[in-house]
């Protein structure tokens, strides 16, 4: 279950609720369109509880071949057996990371607008790396302001997947897949209304930008 993909697909980022009707709403929404990771983001409970509420998501993911990501901690990812983890940069290195998990492990690392961390992280043996916010974030403080410059000069040069990150939605998405994002990590944009239709939208969005990128490939 790895993070490649031959087209831009979505990396769905879990609200900090994942209890009450969300499971549900994460079935529908990964079968609604091109969904290739999700990320369990939760905050302010202990291990047990977050493993409590990983089970049924976990499931879900496994019975669509979507990869299950824990975002920030490397013990509960060992803890859940999760496909992965992703380290923001005071979160713990690769290397601990690739021997705590395991070869098969997908480990992304946040890079901001650093193309210095990124080429570190790739280094390092990450399987991805994320470039963001692009835009400015429901979910997150924007400290760090990511161009689609990045995402021209990583694709161009690197084979090592890239994910775009912060405040996109159907609506701004179609310049960064075209530039080269192999995926884009949402949240707000797919929770905070019908995750059904917000799914479609994005799928609709993103084949028009690897039009735009087929087209500019073949100058």
């Amino acid at each position: 279950m790895g993070m490649t993909a031959p087209d831009c697909q979505l990396y769905l980022i879990s609200p900090l609720d994942v209890s009450g009707e969300f499971p549900a709403r994460l079935a529908r929404a990964i079968d609604a369109g091109p969904v290739a990771a999700f990320q369990f983001r939760v905050k302010g409970i202990d291990d047990h509880a977050a493993a409590l509420l990983a089970a049924p998501l976990m499931e879900i993911c496994a019975g669509r071949d979507v990869a299950f990501i824990v975002n920030d901690s490397i013990g509960l990812a060992k803890r859940l057996g999760a496909d992965g983890v992703h380290l923001g940069q005071d979160d713990g290195a690769v290397a601990d990371a690739r021997q705590r998990l395991g070869r098969e492990a997908q480990i992304g690392v946040t890079c901001h607008d650093s193309r210095h961390l990124a080429m570190e992280a790739g280094e390092a043996g990450a399987d991805y790396i994320a470039f963001g916010a692009f835009f400015p974030s429901q979910t997150k403080e924007t400290r760090h302001q990511a161009d689609l410059d990045l995402l021209h000069w990583w694709s161009s040069l690197f084979e090592l997947p890239v994910v775009a990150i912060g405040g996109i939605t159907p609506d701004n998405c179609v310049p960064l897949v075209a530039a080269g994002a192999d995926f884009l990590a949402v949240s707000n944009a797919v929770w905070a209304g019908d995750e059904v239709q917000a799914v479609q939208d994005f799928a609709r969005a993103m084949a028009l930008g690897m039009d735009l990128r087929a087209a500019a490939a073949k100058g």
